[in-house]
């Protein structure tokens, strides 16, 4: 089993980033798909997940309006859109198979930082 997370970098506040996570080992479209975080110093939060056939997603409040999750089963990928990013965003990103905190796997992350 494999979750690669790619697309972190630093962008100023109010811009966009979209993360992807690519994955293997598993039959991707089998499985809810969830996005956590982890700011500098803080414990593990969840961020927002997404069924099987991408159809049913939900978003912590904190990012609600601002970031979209999606997938792409035919591509075994998995993606976050993030606009109008605030300070408050900066963590590292993880994608995880699961859904919530509930999590059977996850990849290494890819680290976002907003700053200006």
């Amino acid at each position: 089993v494999q979750l690669v997370e790619s697309g972190g970098g630093l962008v100023q506040p109010g811009g966009s980033l979209r993360l992807s996570c690519a994955v293997s080992g598993f039959i991707f479209s089998d499985y809810y798909m969830t996005w956590v975080r982890r700011a500098p110093g803080k414990g593990l939060e969840w961020v927002s997940d997404i069924n099987n056939g991408g159809g049913s997603t939900r978003y912590a409040d904190s990012v609600k309006g601002r970031f979209t999750i999606s997938r792409d089963n035919a591509k075994n990928t998995l993606y976050l859109q993030m606009n109008r990013l605030k300070p408050e965003d900066t963590a590292l990103y993880y994608c995880a198979r699961g859904r919530g905190t509930v999590y059977s796997a996850r990849g290494q992350g890819t680290q976002v930082t907003v700053s200006s």
